[in-house]
């Protein structure tokens, strides 16, 4: 009845693949304003310098698949490294520390949960889409995993209760 209303169907399944990209793209937003407060305080914590900026850069790096986070955490290293204080390789542990349990926490619950609700997205689809994507097509498949996993669990009709 909806294709009948609003024209053709082509512009029905382009409405809906909009609408999941766009879920997609609000969670990705969340997902790096999550990390970048996450950067924000550890950082802080340790007392790195500059450490707003290296939470804003790997709040921008989230919107890199695959290898964001590691870019994230390559600036705070070396801030770490090079303070002037004499416990420095001290801070560079405890910042790659933080950076693994940012890294666990975002792939294993955070970016999940929020596809989840953002999209039609199940968690387990979420967590091994982008490493199935990377072993059939590497590098791409891990790249545009999430956002056509949005698409393909936007045409699935919902399940209705048996009755």
């Amino acid at each position: 009845m909806d294709q009948l209303t609003n024209g053709s169907p082509v512009k029905s399944h382009a409405r809906t693949a909009g609408g999941a990209l766009g879920g997609w793209f609000r969670a990705t937003l969340l997902d790096a304003a999550a990390v970048g407060l996450m950067w924000l305080v550890g950082l802080l914590w340790i007392g790195v310098p500059f450490a707003p900026l290296w939470a804003v850069l790997g709040a921008l790096f989230q919107f890199v698949p695959g290898v964001g986070a590691v870019l994230g955490v390559c600036g705070p290293a070396v801030a770490a490294v090079f303070s002037s204080n004499d416990n420095s390789f001290e801070k560079l542990w405890w910042v790659l520390g933080l950076y693994a349990i940012i890294a666990v926490t975002d792939g294993l619950l955070i970016q999940p949960l929020l596809l989840k609700r953002t999209t039609r997205v199940p968690w387990w689809a979420a967590l091994l889409g982008p490493i199935v994507g990377g072993i059939l097509l590497p590098p791409w498949g891990a790249l545009i995993a999430a956002p056509l996993l949005a698409v393909v669990f936007a045409f699935r009709k919902p399940r209705t209760a048996p009755g």
